[in-house]
């Protein structure tokens, strides 16, 4: 089973972006989603932005994870 979760892109040089996720920051890979911008909502799986999602469907799964692993609190 893979898992993606909502994350925000803060930062963004080249096909690098920094990411935001329950407060804590990461570096992932843009190379599939290039026309990401800052302030943008993605799915995050494995170091990669793999789709970009909307604030309402990020806030919800980040809602559901939270619920079902307690991350984020």
């Amino acid at each position: 089973m893979c898992l993606a979760v909502p994350a925000k892109i803060i930062e963004k040089i080249d096909l690098l972006a920094t990411i935001e996720i329950g407060g804590i920051t990461r570096k992932v890979s843009l190379m599939l989603l290039p026309e990401a911008a800052v302030g943008d909502f993605v799915l995050v799986h494995a170091g990669f932005a793999i789709q970009v999602v909307d604030e309402a469907e990020a806030e919800r799964t980040a809602e559901l994870l939270k619920e079902l692993t307690g991350f984020g609190e």
